[in-house]
């Protein structure tokens, strides 16, 4: 007991005592520093005494297209934590290929009294899609927070990255290098997160190289899928209309655009850069390390479970977008513009 006492007051920044009269619920000790003496239990894997187990006030249903994209199990992490400290306990449920539809996830969810449910990339960013499941859903007294899209005909917070700012600092950067000739990869059109990528990228394209508006949309945008496979295939497209840097929608899109460079013996980022999208976790450690635009998942989870918790109390939210500003973060796969291209004026 007094090598555990030891190894949690360590991991925690605290004294052995203070760790007793956390493990014996004794009063007198800070909330954040009963906080960081729970937090060290769990990191070393030791079990929370009965009395410390926190009683659930409910479940909180997170609802998240795939898990495949470290993205997602990162926002996930992020929105977890923040539940369980404030007392409730996450439900994910995870959409796949042939498996549960985001209506019958819902479904369960519901059919199990969940609080509230946060949906990350749902059918609220498809503009195709039908809008009144989520009126139904609201129908049913159930709060509801929607993040990454956004629909103007549905009355929710939502909560998303600014898009188009993020275009806007991938093209300034690979434009004071020297590169003219600029691809964009992402993902299907019908999509909220793909159109202000797309308008984001446009009007950096015009402002900073004075290109037109539609020989950018038409030669320099090429749509895939969000997978490896997806990115490999735009940047190939991209490639052969010469153009010496790509910017992708997803890091996993641009993983694929290097293997795609690879294949064609081009050396990122001597002959071709490559900028991904979301620094995603391990991403700074790839061959080479990406340069991406940073998500701000933290902030944008910790802001969906604020929300839910103010629907769920009964001070709703408006009907609004909050939207985060992203971060450049330069790696190793961006550099200057080769410079015995000959095609580097065109449109």
């Amino acid at each position: 007991m007094t090598t555990r006492l030891a190894d949690i007051a360590l991991q925690a920044g605290v004294s052995e005592a203070t760790v007793s009269r956390v493990l014996n619920g004794k009063p007198g000790v800070a909330a954040t520093t009963r906080q960081s003496v729970l937090a060290a239990l769990d990191v070393l894997g030791y079990e929370r005494p009965v009395r410390l187990r926190q009683r659930s006030e409910g479940l909180v249903g997170l609802i998240t297209p795939e898990l495949e994209n470290p993205i997602f199990p990162a926002l996930a992490q992020v929105i977890g934590q923040a539940l369980t400290r404030q007392g409730y306990t996450p439900v994910l449920a995870t959409q796949t290929p042939g498996g549960s539809t985001e209506d019958e996830l819902t479904e369960m969810l519901v059919d199990r009294g969940v609080a509230g449910i946060i949906y990350v990339s749902g059918l609220h960013a498809d503009t195709t899609a039908d809008m009144q499941r989520y009126d139904r859903l609201r129908a049913q007294g159930v709060p509801y927070v929607l993040v990454d899209g956004f629909s103007p005909k549905v009355q929710a917070p939502f909560i998303s990255p600014d898009d188009r700012a993020a275009m806007t600092l991938a093209v300034t950067h690979l434009a004071s290098l020297g590169h003219t000739r600029i691809g964009l990869a992402l993902g299907p059109k019908r999509f909220v997160p793909v159109q202000r990528k797309i308008e984001g990228f446009v009007r950096a394209m015009q402002d900073q190289l004075g290109l037109g508006a539609e020989a950018v949309e038409s030669e320099l945008v090429q749509h895939s899928l969000y997978t490896l496979e997806g990115g490999q295939a735009a940047a190939t497209a991209l490639i052969e209309r010469d153009c010496t840097a790509v910017v992708c929608a997803s890091d996993m899109m641009a993983l694929g655009a290097i293997r795609a460079a690879r294949q064609r013996g081009l050396e990122v980022p001597k002959d071709i850069s490559v900028v991904g999208f979301d620094d995603s976790p391990l991403i700074a450690f790839t061959d080479p390390p990406l340069t991406t635009i940073r998500k701000p998942v933290p902030a944008m989870g910790q802001a969906a479970v604020r929300t839910l918790l103010e629907e769920i109390g009964g001070t709703p939210a408006p009907h609004s977008e909050f939207v985060f500003m992203p971060e450049l973060v330069v790696r190793g796969s961006t550099a200057s513009a080769p410079g015995d291209r000959g095609d580097r004026g065109r449109p």
